[in-house]
Order: structure tokens, then C-alpha cells, then sequence
């Protein structure tokens, strides 16, 4: 795939670097649909891929991100709405053998009276811990880079009642790799999580004719929040087009708009 659209599809896996070990096995994102006073469960499945012991916490976050690839991770409470204080975790410290996989259980506590609809999330962090091994031999300080992973926790309540409301931010065409890539940013001005793709249909300025219809990957967008969504216009040739952008979610809201695209050879 598209390098951009690759380092953005793996956003959630933070600081990765040469040396691995721990992985996650059952996804970077959990949703749930929820009512108040309920209890919900879930699970994180983890596997030590390395050949030594390996000793890992996990904690809770905040977090957002934006459409020019920014991402804030934060103490709980710094979203309102935030759920983290709903997530009971049966442990923060685990100690896996090599090649051992286990599961760290979590339980979802909604609070008996939220008023307000849509959702709510935050992220469980899963961080090994490196030891630290003094060389007597060597000056300085010694740095050891390791994978952290951030698995979302989204709750949805009384969804009837909250909409998602996408809005185009910007439309540009960038070339990458050789290729032309149609960048959409799109933001979530509404209350609910959605998963949208955007559609392209493009047509000659000048003859009218359609060109051809594209699209992105389907992403996940958080309320108030931004991602900048990918389209290949690599087989689109050289002119000037009038073109609709549609993005439409996972229960068929879609939102439109109309814009004029100059593809050139360069």
C-alpha cells in the first residue's frame, strides 16, 4: 500500500523502533454499544514473540488526533469525555516467558446516569519493560528504544439519539512515490464514532464524460477529531476535472462535496 496511507492506518502503535517482542493480538480498537448501569467485558490478548522473559504494564490514557498526522496522548480527564474511569483492568503488570501469550481482562462499569449521548473512549496503553543493565565498560547513558501499543476502548451510548457530522477540510493532490494521491481531510464536528470511506466521482471539464470513480480506506474517526483520507489517482489522466467527494459511514450517512481537480504529469 501507499506509504501514507500505511503510517497512518498504524497510528495507534507508538514509537516503534528496531527492537521488538510484545504483540498484540486481537486488534488495536474495541467497540462497544452500552447502556447506563451496565457492565461490559473485554479482553487483550498479548504474545511475547522474543526468546527472554518480558515484563509489561499497562495503564490508561486520553487521547486524540488530527489530519495533519498529529497525535495527543494525555492523562485520563483531559477529554471530556473521556471513559476512562469506567475501565477496571484485573491487572497493570503481567510477566510473560518466552514465546507465552496471555490475556489481561477489562470491565467496562457505565455510570448509571449519563446524559449525554454518543461516545466516549479512551486508550489502554500496553508498554514492555525494559531492564537496565549498567556496562561498566562503556561511558554515558545507554537507550533502549521499545514498542508501545495503544488499544482504543470506545463506548457508544443511546447511538438513536447521536450522529456523526463529517466536514471536507481540505482537498489537495500530492505526489508520492510517483503516484498522485488525492488528499481529503475530513473532521467528526458530530457526538459518534464512525468509520467512513470516500468516494470520488470524477468528469472531464471540458467533455463532461466520467473519468472514473475512486475511493479511500474506510477509517475510524473519533468526535472532534480529523484524519486526512487517501485516493489513487494514478490511472486518471492529465486534465482538468469537476468532481463530487462522498463520504459515507458505516449506517449510510454521507456527506458531499463538489470540487475541481487539476491533474497534471508532474
Amino acid at each position: 500500500m501507499i506509504k501514507s496511507i500505511l503510517l497512518f492506518s498504524v497510528f495507534l502503535i507508538q514509537f516503534t523502533f528496531l527492537k521488538a517482542g510484545i504483540v498484540v493480538l486481537n486488534g488495536l480498537s474495541h467497540t462497544y454499544k452500552v447502556e447506563n448501569g451496565k457492565i461490559y467485558k473485554g479482553k487483550i490478548a498479548i504474545e511475547n514473540t522474543g526468546n527472554l522473559p518480558q515484563s509489561v504494564k499497562l495503564f490508561l490514557q486520553d487521547f486524540s488526533y488530527q489530519s495533519d498526522g498529529s497525535i495527543q496522548y494525555s492523562a485520563p480527564h483531559t477529554n471530556l469525555k473521556t471513559n476512562a474511569d469506567w475501565i477496571k483492568m484485573n491487572t497493570n503488570m503481567i510477566v510473560l516467558k518466552a514465546k507465552e501469550t496471555t490475556e489481561v481482562y477489562y470491565e467496562i462499569m457505565v455510570p448509571d446516569k449519563i446524559a449525554e449521548p454518543g461516545s466516549y473512549w479512551s486508550v489502554i496503553i500496553v508498554e514492555p519493560i525494559e531492564e537496565i543493565t549498567p556496562n561498566d565498560n562503556k561511558q554515558g547513558v545507554n537507550i533502549t528504544s521499545v514498542i508501545r501499543y495503544a488499544i482504543q476502548v470506545i463506548t457508544n451510548l443511546d447511538t438513536e439519539k447521536a450522529r456523526p457530522d463529517l466536514k471536507f477540510e481540505g482537498v489537495k493532490i500530492e505526489k508520492e512515490n510517483g503516484r498522485q494521491l488525492l488528499k481529503v481531510a475530513i473532521a467528526n464536528k458530530g457526538n459518534l464514532y464512525c468509520k467512513p470511506i470516500v468516494v470520488i466521482e470524477m468528469y472531464d471539464k471540458k467533455s463532461g464524460q466520467k473519468a472514473g470513480t475512486f475511493s479511500s480506506q474506510a477509517m475510524g474517526l473519533l468526535p472532534q477529531t480529523s484524519k486526512s483520507f487517501y485516493i489513487d489517482l494514478e490511472k486518471t489522466p492529465p486534465a482538468k476535472y469537476k468532481a463530487v467527494l462522498i463520504a459515507t459511514d458505516e449506517d449510510e450517512n454521507s456527506f458531499a462535496l463538489n470540487v475541481e481537480l487539476n491533474v497534471k504529469n508532474d
